[in-house]
């Protein structure tokens, strides 16, 4: 110990030094929030997600000029897209873990605060390569409001509750990036310059950065309990009082293991969550694609300007606000399914609102094709397609998501790790390809190619939710997980 002192004897009853919640019903546990801070702290952090999500696609009306300014070709300036839904690949691999070690408040505070640093440093840059580095980490950054903020809402509401705030979370994450072409496309095509879609999108960030310092508060229950050791100790002076998860000791190999090893080694031996996810980088990656194939179709084919070009997007958030909607009501039919089993969950439960979306999804897109390569064609046909590509677009990704939290539940963090490094790196591929595409094969027969990709993969859902349970009891590692819990 020092000063010749021996290390003292263990304490008789260390036990009793260990800080928890008083019985299921105390307030202090997030489950037991008033409903009116439960929706509070939603909104908060719903506010903070759709500002990283809007983030990601702002750039993609200011690529023509800030192409233009630097002297680069339109490919170069798509990489401002590109990098930063790399960086929503690479971001989860530093969020995910700490939010278990930390707490999920301060990753989500310097998270939504860092990506705001990098795009205002983005919006002031002097070459391509400074504005496409800012764009990257900007990304790595914003990834903790997609990573953990999902986290957040489970650690505030039970099975019962938690799969519609989840949908009201995957709202916020696909209506980002679609608001944001008619925003940033009345800026750019304003008297202002094309920087000021950046300023705009780092305001947005520094005032989400405000809301999580002052209005949200902690919601992981063993940072919870951690905070109240804390403060038992500066009352009482008995310094051996502390939380469980104060004993953790940070496992750089574990983390590693854990975030990265696991996942990869995750997504081949498990069929599973391979295809779940391929289908799901799929579904994300359209999301990207059409940040450049609806401003190429109206602008070319109709003659649309920017802004007016981006109003076409609100087919698509009509279309997801419907998805909602039709999972909303059709929870119910879970929930009663959930109580009937004792509250044992069924993953393959969770997969009907994706059979239905699948083939409205894959319909969505051949309309679009078939009624967008003409100018002889009204424009509100094509803008029409869009309610039902984005209707299927969460009405396959939601439940696919919960499917597989369901599936591995006793490695979630991995799952989800391993699912959102695949859909992110994807998806980061298709702005680069995705205007050259419609503009080389024709509009029609681009949506032709996306829809049949499409309807390749309408029959995974029904497969999944028929041979879903005997694949899951051939899986080796869901059956270890399952021993280990």
């Amino acid at each position: 110990m020092g000063g010749g002192k021996p290390i003292p004897a263990g304490m008789e009853k260390p036990d009793d030094y260990i800080v928890e919640f008083d019985g299921s019903h105390d307030p202090l546990h997030p489950f037991n929030w008033k409903l009116r801070k439960k929706l509070f702290t939603g909104i908060n952090i719903s506010i903070a997600t759709f500002t990283a999500a809007f983030t990601s696609g702002i750039f993609a009306p200011g690529i023509a000029k800030a192409s233009r300014e630097f002297g680069v070709g339109r490919e170069v300036g798509v990489l401002g897209t590109t990098l930063f839904v790399l960086g929503f690949a690479s971001g989860p691999l530093i969020w995910a873990p700490a939010s278990e070690l930390v707490g999920r408040r301060w990753p989500l505070t310097i998270g939504i605060f860092g990506e705001s640093i990098f795009t205002i440093a983005a919006a002031v840059s002097k070459d391509i390569q400074t504005l496409t580095i800012c764009r990257f980490f900007a990304g790595v950054f914003g990834a903790s409001q997609v990573t953990v903020v999902p986290a957040v809402f489970s650690d505030m509401f039970d099975d019962t509750h938690r799969g519609v705030s989840l949908m009201v979370y995957s709202l916020t994450v696909f209506v980002g990036p679609f608001a944001a072409p008619f925003i940033g496309g009345f800026i750019v095509d304003s008297s202002l310059s094309w920087r000021w879609i950046l300023y705009i999108a780092s305001f947005m960030g520094f005032a989400s950065t405000a809301l999580y310092v002052f209005f949200v508060s902690e919601t992981y229950p063993p940072a919870i309990l951690s905070q109240k050791a804390a403060t038992l100790r500066r009352q009482t002076h008995i310094w051996a009082i502390h939380a469980k998860q104060d004993e953790v000791e940070i496992d750089v190999r574990e983390l590693i293991h854990n975030n990265f090893t696991r996942p990869l080694r995750m997504l081949v031996q498990e069929p599973i969550l391979l295809f779940v996810s391929l289908y799901m980088s799929f579904i994300y990656g359209i999301v990207y694609a059409m940040l450049e194939a609806y401003p190429y179709v109206f602008q070319h084919v109709y003659g649309m300007n920017l802004g007016q070009a981006g109003l076409t997007f609100f087919g698509l958030i009509i279309g997801l606000v419907c998805s909602v909607s039709f999972m909303v009501w059709q929870h119910q039919f879970y929930v009663k399914k959930l109580v009937a089993n004792n509250h044992r969950g069924v993953p393959e439960w969770r997969l009907p609102p994706t059979v239905v979306g699948a083939p409205v999804f894959t319909v969505g897109l051949f309309w679009f094709g078939w009624t967008g390569f003409k100018s002889s064609i009204h424009w509100m046909s094509p803008t029409a397609s869009g309610v039902l590509i984005g209707f299927g677009l969460l009405c396959i990704f939601q439940p696919c998501f919960n499917y597989l939290v369901d599936t591995y539940l006793t490695l979630v963090a991995s799952t989800i790790a391993a699912n959102m490094m695949l859909r992110s790196a994807i998806a980061a591929g298709f702005p680069l390809f995705s205007r050259q595409m419609f503009a080389n094969l024709g509009v029609q027969w681009a949506g032709t190619l996306l829809g049949c990709l499409a309807a390749i993969m309408v029959p995974i859902p029904v497969l999944l939710t028929v041979y879903g349970p005997w694949i899951r009891g051939k899986s080796r590692m869901i059956r270890r997980g399952d021993q280990q819990g």
